[in-house]
């Protein structure tokens, strides 16, 4: 037997005992700071520059959909939590999670946690359908803690119908293979489209898409800020707008690298300029 579970303070808990846990009984709990990061806190820990996080702010005002990349513990819930403090307060958001995790300042907020199936394998509520009720209630933006499944296609939908600005999380070790998984779990959804058609629905509605590792010395960074840029040909056109240079590590073990933008102007400065956020030139450049 085991069990996932929520404790009052938002710590995840798992237990699982024999004879599924070889060595007797087996309890972990995953516990989240009181005080949620900002920030000014990830450039303190060197989590991103000044630049990159002045380019992020600017996205998330100027409603384009952002796609956090990562391994496990890599900070991909941190990462969203920070960027949804600069949605505006008067915009309507609904967050879908396995487990709740996020906490959003905003007053206009809906919470939404998927339910697991019961000891007689009934009531699952799964985030596809959370999803699908979600468009139902009027959002500004939908934020889904971390796309694992057929939840995907509705996902990618909704991005490219009106709800612009939404952000979510996936599993993968690169930007391009974030790109693959997400077109494996459209795939899951049980139509029968065409690969061209999850491509094209994929540029169309992703913007951004960042890369968070997490390095030897057990810092984390995000090593990619990458933008879609559209198809050629059958494949996702992507390119890296600012990216972390790792150049070794000193004898304490630490990671030494830089930040680097890398000369590539991005498509979306034209939205910013539309928006009012003006970029200075010499921040795409080293």
């Amino acid at each position: 037997m085991y069990v996932d579970a929520r404790l009052p303070d938002g710590s995840r808990v798992n237990a699982i005992i024999p004879p599924l846990a070889l060595d007797g009984p087996v309890l972990s709990i995953r516990r989240f700071g009181r005080d949620p990061l900002t920030m000014r806190d990830l450039i303190k820990l060197e989590t991103l520059d000044e630049r990159m996080a002045e380019l992020l702010e600017g996205a998330v005002q100027t409603r384009l959909n952002i796609l956090i990349s990562g391994g496990t513990g890599t900070g991909k819930t941190t990462l969203l939590n920070v960027l949804s403090a600069f949605i505006p307060a008067d915009e309507r958001l609904v967050t879908i999670e396995d487990s709740a995790e996020l906490h959003l300042k905003q007053e206009h907020v809906v919470r939404l946690e998927t339910r697991p199936p019961n000891l007689e394998g009934r009531g699952e509520v799964t985030s596809r359908e959370l999803l699908r009720n979600a468009l139902r209630m009027r959002p500004d933006r939908i934020i889904i803690g971390e796309v694992r499944g057929a939840e995907a296609l509705d996902l990618l939908q909704a991005m490219n119908t009106g709800h612009d600005g939404s952000l979510s999380t996936v599993h993968a070790n690169t930007t391009r293979d974030a790109l693959s998984r997400l077109e494996t779990m459209v795939l899951m959804s049980g139509l029968d489209l065409p690969e061209r058609a999850v491509k094209e629905q994929m540029a169309s509605a992703l913007n951004i898409v960042l890369q968070l590792v997490r390095f030897s010395d057990g810092t984390r960074k995000v090593t990619k800020l990458s933008e879609i840029t559209g198809m050629e040909g059958g494949t996702i056109m992507m390119h890296d707008v600012m990216v972390f240079h790792q150049r070794g590590i000193d004898p304490e073990g630490r990671v030494l690298g830089e930040f680097r933008a890398t000369g590539v102007r991005p498509l979306f400065a034209e939205r910013f300029r539309l928006f009012g956020h003006q970029l200075p030139e010499m921040m795409f450049r080293d």
